[in-house]
């Protein structure tokens, strides 16, 4: 865990494909429990958990939903600085950058209780335990064991079902997606024809 006095920031990754109202209230929760100045959407290049489970979206694609969706909420930013660097994308990378940037940063990684629980296979856990704050967003009702070894911060936020494979399933068929993506981001899912058949 960081003691940095500089900057608290916060690093929510995903594939956001497409980003929803769940990662944005995530977001904007964590940010207020544990007073961040801000909490970046990093949008994953190559998520090594999900290579060949699916086609994805091209990742510029997925980045200018990001940045639609976050378009006037205050300290939450889109983040391509895993779309610069290509390749599969690991949180210890990307942690590495952004103290390289600034190292009086104080690094919180946003995970859900799922993830959380895996956190033990992800790529050189240990160094992401040593440089970074993790922070377990939980649902109500949500309980359950975490790997030993770590400290964690858990805020919990509102019980929303939203899937992403639903929400794709939708714009695919032409159901509403109202309330479900901010409303900017469903305007730049159609402009970008995504989810379509035949589309990546």
């Amino acid at each position: 865990m960081t003691t940095g006095s500089g900057e608290r920031l916060g690093i929510l990754g995903g594939t956001f494909d497409p980003p929803h109202v769940g990662h944005l209230v995530a977001a904007v929760n964590v940010r207020h429990a544990l007073r961040l100045d801000r909490v970046l959407l990093t949008v994953a290049h190559e998520p090594w958990q999900k290579v060949g489970t699916r086609p994805l979206s091209p990742p510029q694609d997925r980045l200018a939903m990001v940045r639609a969706a976050v378009e006037g909420v205050e300290g939450l930013e889109a983040s391509d600085i895993e779309l610069h660097r290509g390749g599969q994308t690991f949180t210890i990378d990307t942690i590495r950058q952004l103290l390289d940037e600034d190292p009086s940063r104080e690094l919180f990684v946003i995970v859900g209780h799922d993830a959380a629980v895996g956190m033990p296979t992800w790529e050189r856990v240990d160094e992401i335990r040593s440089r970074a704050n993790l922070v377990v967003v939980e649902r109500p009702g949500v309980s359950g064991s975490l790997p030993d070894g770590w400290r964690f911060d858990r805020v919990e936020v509102p019980r929303l079902e939203v899937s992403s494979t639903d929400l794709r399933a939708r714009a695919a068929d032409g159901r509403p997606l109202d309330y479900l993506l901010p409303e900017r981001a469903i305007s730049c899912l159609r402009e970008r024809r995504l989810y379509r058949e035949g589309s990546s």
